[in-house]
């Protein structure tokens, strides 16, 4: 993967900035549609901003602005430095998740809304040589749709 982040450098940075772009115009309104399931371009957008920010926060050992960007219910559980703790082995192996953003997320299963309110988003990458998979619970917090729960996976593409 060091070669892609290499030899993709830019269009990684470009990509990226497009989805903080469009990420800022979406919301504004994300919180009013709490029992609609929001259409594919926008859970994309929403899957690879968490996935994305994680990311930026195992490989820079600073987990302030992930804390800022979950959900109100996850920051007053888990400090910034309680995420570092969890989140060690992903920072220690230098684990760079970046590819993503050149990738469409693969659903595992229909998106919904659960009795809590959360919208569920499961499924993968499809990146090389491994698979990137995500479950995300989002909730409307402070009116946006905000993790309450991410879970992250790096895996063989032949191992579920």
């Amino acid at each position: 993967m060091p070669e892609m982040a290499t030899t993709m450098g830019g269009q990684v940075m470009r990509a990226r900035l497009f989805i903080v772009i469009v990420g800022l115009a979406f919301a504004l309104g994300a919180a009013r549609a709490e029992n609609v399931v929001l259409n594919a371009q926008y859970q994309e957008l929403l899957i690879k901003t968490a996935i994305l920010t994680f990311n930026d926060a195992n490989l820079t050992g600073n987990y302030d602005v992930f804390h800022a960007r979950l959900a109100k219910p996850f920051r007053d559980e888990f400090s910034p430095d309680k995420l570092k703790q969890a989140f060690k082995d992903f920072h220690d192996k230098k684990v760079d998740l970046s590819a993503i953003v050149l990738k469409p997320p693969v659903p595992t299963a229909d998106a919904t809304i659960d009795k809590r309110g959360a919208l569920i988003l499961r499924g993968y990458f499809e990146t090389a040589p491994s698979r990137v998979y995500y479950d995300l619970d989002l909730i409307p917090s402070e009116d946006a749709w905000k993790p309450i729960k991410i879970h992250v996976r790096v895996k063989p593409a032949d191992e579920k």
